[in-house]
């Protein structure tokens, strides 16, 4: 493993931000994450941070905690694959990379972690936007700050002025590209990301050759933005390990994704909800975006290709592109509502997957979370509701647990 970030060796004497794992059993519905398993009158009984017994109600451990009769739906943890926290999701993505002071982008950023635990998210992969998730990142294990687990990418690496070059960490020729993936490392990041493209292709190919093998070579996976089919060949024939957005794609390319078993993280949410001009122009969308982007919602041949490569197996993996213009964090629901209309999951159970064991799997954390299942860590949410009959129950989290501590509960139940 790579060497350990400087902060890593700084000793905590204090959690500043403490939040004790609860021992308590949950009575409810349980989604259990167990192929299709839904436990209608069930338990699950959180100790010392982790799941230690879910099933029926008749088998809860009769000399366990005390019980919560939650009335609702037990599930795991959402997780957001796409996400960047310092954006607020109402300002300029450009201007706020570039004028937000460090220290205003870091309280985006709490406030954001705030948000996401709210919305029932436990965990956020967050993709970049300067240096800023790999503080918040450092706040939360230091015990600065109670906030959801982050997967970082520290900064995303583009070719010198390359798709979204102003949040990025700017490279040319291939060993500078390996000196920018060694730099996020330094930093502490748990993935690489790359912008492949925008209109046209980016990096040479001696450039992804170089950023590929550093990333592998330091026991990193990549990830790529990605956004149409030449892109997305390119990504998986340099052996990129899963692709953000996707688009439009050839059978050839969806062949190549199958055979690797490379996921795609979709992000419908930006068009959808700027499709919506009662949302939209709260946040200053343009009417011709809004125009444009009601004719990307209504026109569902625009997302055959992830149709169809969700149909040939390649797994779909839930991301919202939080922050991202009206796209707060901790809003799930129309992003699902959106997979399903377009196909690439059957229905509210694929889609809460895609966001809990689907997304585990993906980011190789399986073995600890986005199940819910004896042995595994406390990530468990609670909401009002049926979200398989309703996926507007996602809406009414009432309880978050991550690691077994309580980091949110709706006010009245506080």
């Amino acid at each position: 493993m790579p060497e350990a970030s400087a902060w890593k060796f700084q000793p905590v004497l204090q959690d500043l931000a403490p939040r004790p794992p609860a021992s308590v059993t949950l009575r409810g519905r349980v989604i259990t994450g167990v192929g299709d398993e839904v436990i209608e009158d069930g338990h699950v009984t959180l100790h010392e941070g982790r799941i230690v017994s879910a099933g029926e109600w008749s088998a809860a451990p009769e000399d366990g905690p005390a019980v919560v009769a939650t009335g609702g739906t037990i599930l795991a943890g959402l997780i957001n694959s796409h996400a960047h926290l310092a954006w607020d999701g109402i300002h300029d993505l450009a201007a706020q990379s570039m004028g937000d002071a460090p220290e205003i982008s870091a309280y985006k950023a709490a406030a954001n972690m705030l948000a996401n635990l709210r919305g029932g998210i436990t965990m956020v992969r967050d993709l970049g936007m300067n240096r800023s998730g790999e503080f918040a990142r450092q706040a939360v294990e230091q015990g600065v700050f109670a906030g959801p687990r982050l997967l970082i990418c520290a900064e995303a690496i583009v070719q010198t002025g390359g798709h979204t070059y102003w949040c990025c960490r700017e490279a040319t020729g291939a060993d500078e590209m390996r000196r920018a993936v060694r730099e996020q490392v330094r930093a502490g990041a748990d993935l690489i990301k790359i912008m492949m493209c925008h209109d046209l292709l980016e990096f040479t190919d001696e450039e992804l050759e170089a950023i590929v093998d550093e990333t592998h070579r330091n026991g990193l996976p990549i990830t790529a933005h990605a956004t149409f089919d030449a892109a997305i060949a390119r990504a998986v024939d340099f052996g990129i390990d899963t692709v953000e957005h996707g688009g439009s794609m050839s059978d050839e390319t969806i062949a190549k994704l199958v055979e690797r078993g490379v996921p795609i993280i979709t992000t419908f949410s930006p068009v959808v909800i700027q499709s919506k001009p009662e949302i939209a122009r709260k946040y200053n969308i343009p009417e011709w975006k809004i125009r444009e982007r009601q004719r990307a919602v209504a026109d569902k041949s625009r997302y055959d290709g992830l149709l169809r490569a969700a149909r040939a197996g390649v797994r779909i993996v839930f991301g919202t592109d939080a922050g991202s213009p009206a796209v707060r964090h901790g809003v799930v629901v129309p992003e699902m509502e959106f997979m399903i209309e377009v196909g690439v999951v059957a229905d509210s159970h694929a889609a809460i997957m895609s966001a809990t064991r689907e997304a585990a799997i993906m980011n190789r954390m399986d073995d600890r979370i986005g199940t819910v299942e004896a042995g595994k860590e406390g990530d468990v949410i609670v909401v009002d509701g049926n979200p398989l009959a309703d996926l507007g129950a996602l809406e009414r989290v009432r309880m978050t647990f991550v690691r077994g501590s309580l980091l949110y509960s709706r006010p009245e139940l506080a």
